[in-house]
């Protein structure tokens, strides 16, 4: 292997980006323009900047001083789905740089559509846009259960505890259609399911707390209101919570490696304000992506290729996600946008 390219969502860097980058987000998908007007003021409500692409290159920087600790020569690329900078463009400057086969990292631990698949067609539709010369990609597992993983979300759930006195743990992630929930794995694909993923990590977290009782919750839905989408949504259950009486809550967006937009909105401030409508105490776990122990993870996976590093989960889940060129990793598996329906915005 000659590098690795780390594949993200992307993300507006300047005002006028937000609009154009939301429509390269949704395009065919027949997202309603005022569901695009609102997104666009949560952005415009942070200066028109997503926090994602300054994640993301420090989360690199993270990985690359881990490679070079550990003695491996591996370049780090960074491209993107959705904006700048988009990944045919990374992989073409790849292929210029004599580049012949590469890792890559997606930013998800996930399977599901946008969470794995989609990542596929981008590896594919890249290496088409470059032709002759593209250079061979592989993408590496889902790692939801990978215990730095998991160890990095149980502190940072202590740390968002600490001074709340008794709290209940709730855990979110992105909402999908319940039926790509359904497509996101055939029958009998046992953990590849993205809300049996999410599940699991949720309870791999919790049992590294000793916390026997949390609850597992949704966040961002966007889609018509006709269609199912997976539930309790977090701000539904933030009233549920309090008509028992709970004191406070702690957040663990366990569904996200990175504290990006929809994190910060959903979480720091529609949650957050709900919360302290209902007089509630409020912490919120920050996600991994700047803690030591991710770019720890990521150098994991990549030598789990480079020298059959063993393979380290938590879970008795299949091992899953990792594929070559964008071939999908399973027939019937993790169905294109057009059946499974849109997930996120950032």
């Amino acid at each position: 292997m000659d590098a690795l390219l780390w594949l993200s969502f992307g993300g507006p860097d300047r005002p006028e980006d937000v609009r154009p980058f939301l429509e390269n987000v949704t395009r065919g998908r027949g997202v309603p323009p005022e569901r695009l007007d609102e997104v666009e003021q949560h952005y415009l409500g942070f200066g028109g900047v997503s926090p994602i692409n300054a994640l993301n290159r420090a989360a690199i920087s993270a990985v690359e001083a881990e490679l070079a600790e550990r003695g491996i020569d591996l370049p780090v690329y960074f491209g993107n789905r959705n904006w700048h900078p988009m990944v045919e463009d990374t992989l073409a400057q790849m292929a210029g740089d004599g580049v012949r086969s590469a890792l890559v990292f997606p930013t998800s631990a996930y399977g599901g559509y946008s969470a794995c698949r989609q990542y596929d067609e981008d590896i594919a539709r890249a290496r088409a846009a470059v032709g002759d010369g593209a250079p061979e990609l592989t993408k590496l597992r889902h790692f939801f259960d990978h215990p730095l993983f998991v160890s990095a979300f149980a502190d940072a759930v202590r740390v968002a505890a600490e001074g709340l006195g008794e709290y209940r743990l709730v855990f979110t992630a992105h909402s999908v259609p319940v039926s790509a929930d359904a497509a996101s794995g055939p029958p009998d694909s046992g953990g590849h399911r993205y809300s049996r993923q999410v599940a699991e990590a949720a309870r791999l977290v919790a049992a590294e707390l000793g916390v026997r009782e949390y609850d597992v919750v949704w966040q961002s839905r966007s889609g018509p209101p006709q269609v199912p989408w997976l539930e309790p949504d977090i701000l539904d259950h933030l009233d549920a919570l309090h008509g028992k009486g709970v004191p406070a809550v702690v957040l663990c967006p366990v569904g996200f490696v990175s504290d990006h937009l929809e994190v910060v909105w959903d979480l720091d401030t529609e949650a957050a304000e709900k919360a302290a409508e209902l007089g509630m105490g409020f912490g919120r776990a920050v996600a991994p992506s700047g803690d030591p122990r991710f770019a720890q993870l990521v150098v994991e996976l990549v030598r789990e290729h480079l020298s059959d590093a063993p393979v380290r989960k938590l879970s008795d889940f299949p091992v899953a996600g990792c594929t070559v060129n964008g071939a999908p990793c399973a027939v019937g598996c993790c169905e294109p946008a057009a059946r499974a329906g849109r997930r996120r915005l950032d």
